[in-house]
């Protein structure tokens, strides 16, 4: 099992670091995106996809899911506990958009490359909280194509985000930093 605060690979030797569901899992996520920065090459890449932050998200998950879902938290940190004991299923919303700033400040070699809402109906249709089907299989991709841009942005129970390892320091009020 890997520590994502200390990960044990080398500088510079992953192409890619790929997560379901396991960021808002994370006790300390800064301490994650340092090492991120560290084992990723330049150009590689983080590619999660993970709970996100709407009107029927909240609704859906802290009325339906276990786990907690707190987008008013003031800090990235989450409470100590066991390894799937502790979460906050707001926290990649509370980094990605509501703190992006804050974010790229913080880690200005991790550029965001997207952040795409998925999914808001298609994971409840497909027994996403209670693991029973809410709809036959062959529905699946009318409900898909029910999923437009306008209600996947307002929508979504998740969302893909791609952050890119970048070979200098983001520019910050025109001076280029160095790694």
């Amino acid at each position: 099992m890997e520590d994502a605060t200390a990960l044990s690979f080398a500088d510079a030797s992953l192409a890619a670091i790929v997560m379901t569901d396991v960021l808002h899992h994370i006790p300390n996520v800064a301490s994650f995106f340092a090492e991120s920065t560290r084992t990723l090459r330049i150009g590689g890449r983080l590619v999660m996809i993970e709970p996100w932050n709407t009107a029927w998200s909240r609704f859906v998950y802290q009325r339906l899911h276990s786990e907690p879902f707190l987008p008013e938290a003031a800090d990235w940190r989450l409470p100590t506990g066991g390894p799937l004991s502790t979460a906050n299923g707001a926290l990649p919303w509370i980094v990605f958009k509501r703190d992006r700033e804050r974010f790229e400040l913080d880690f200005p070699e991790l550029a965001i490359v997207s952040v795409e809402p998925l999914m808001p109906m298609a994971y409840l249709a497909s027994g996403g909280v209670s693991m029973r089907s809410l709809a036959p299989g062959f529905m699946y991709p009318a409900v898909r194509n029910l999923e437009g841009r306008v209600l996947r942005e307002h929508g979504a129970m998740f969302a893909l985000i791609v952050i890119e390892r970048l070979a200098n320091r983001a520019t910050v009020n025109g001076v280029m930093g160095s790694t």
